[in-house]
């Protein structure tokens, strides 16, 4: 038997958009890790881009489990001596910027390389509801009915 390895020809990529209000963020992650590396196709290859796009809105609704939207904490060095700053989870969700906790979130379950940087330029995440890639005609994936541990009442 030969193993199969897909040509850049070959690949297919999808437009999906997920609607994040409800959804617990590290669930939320990891679905959309393994639908960004390709891992849901049957033809996955691990050196090749064959990820989906994916569109992510709502990102300032997603929910976090037990005390981590207070405790969780985003740390970051300003590159002078005694410059290390950090945010928790409630700060930035409610800041200008509450995409990036999930952008973070996804990054971290991806490969930090040249393919890694490749993956994560496929996803697209959005604060509200509005999205500029309606032209696209991305498909509802719906994760809360994935699994009811999916959402936090």
């Amino acid at each position: 038997m030969k193993t199969y390895t897909a040509k850049p020809a070959e690949i297919e990529k999808k437009w999906v958009i997920i609607d994040a209000e409800g959804v617990v963020l590290g669930r939320l992650a990891s679905i959309v890790a393994m639908r960004l590396r390709g891992k849901h196709k049957a033809t996955f290859t691990p050196h090749m881009d064959m990820g989906d796009n994916v569109i992510i809105i709502n990102a300032d609704k997603v929910q976090m489990t037990g005390r981590k939207r207070e405790d969780k904490t985003y740390y970051w060095h300003t590159g002078h001596p005694g410059g290390i700053k950090s945010r928790t989870a409630r700060q930035i969700l409610e800041g200008a910027h509450p995409e990036r906790v999930v952008i973070k979130a996804v990054e971290r379950m991806i490969s930090r390389n040249r393919l890694g940087s490749a993956q994560m330029s496929n996803l697209r995440v959005y604060a509200g509801t509005d999205h500029p890639h309606e032209a696209q005609q991305p498909e509802v994936l719906d994760v809360k009915s994935m699994n009811k541990k999916n959402t936090r009442s």
